[in-house]
């Protein structure tokens, strides 16, 4: 079967308690422009989540320029992505001269991701923590 590269609708976080328990799990990788904040999930695929907040960039025209790049990467790597909710939280205001540190810096992010959630699923820890 030939692997469809559209962001269906399974694939995006939108409601607040999904943010929540993603933020409360507290695992995270960060990189100078980009954080990602992730936690195992049992859909049989990666979820994306963005934030881009108003002290990052002020103008609503750059905000939403960063979540188009960011989406566009999730998009084209979902099928190499480990079945995880995946928040991405952008540090540093970037523009179209940083487009390709912003790629590096996702595909450096996810391989780590790749890697830390697998070693977890080798070594046993349990995945799925109760929240109190």
């Amino acid at each position: 079967m030939a692997q469809t590269y559209r962001l269906v609708k399974q694939a995006k976080m939108i409601k607040t308690d999904d943010f929540s328990s993603v933020f409360n799990f507290r695992k995270r990788i960060s990189t100078q422009y980009l954080a990602i904040h992730y936690q195992p999930n049992m859909h049989q695929r990666a979820r994306l989540g963005l934030v881009v907040g108003k002290k990052t960039a002020k103008l609503a025209v750059n905000r939403n320029y960063m979540r188009r790049v960011l989406r566009e990467f999730f998009r084209l790597n979902q099928h190499q992505i480990c079945h995880v909710d995946l928040i991405i939280r952008v540090q540093k205001k970037f523009g179209r001269g940083d487009f390709i540190q912003i790629k590096q810096e996702f595909d450096f992010l996810i391989s780590k991701l790749n890697q830390r959630v697998n070693s977890n699923l080798l070594v046993g820890t349990p995945i799925n923590t109760p929240t109190n």
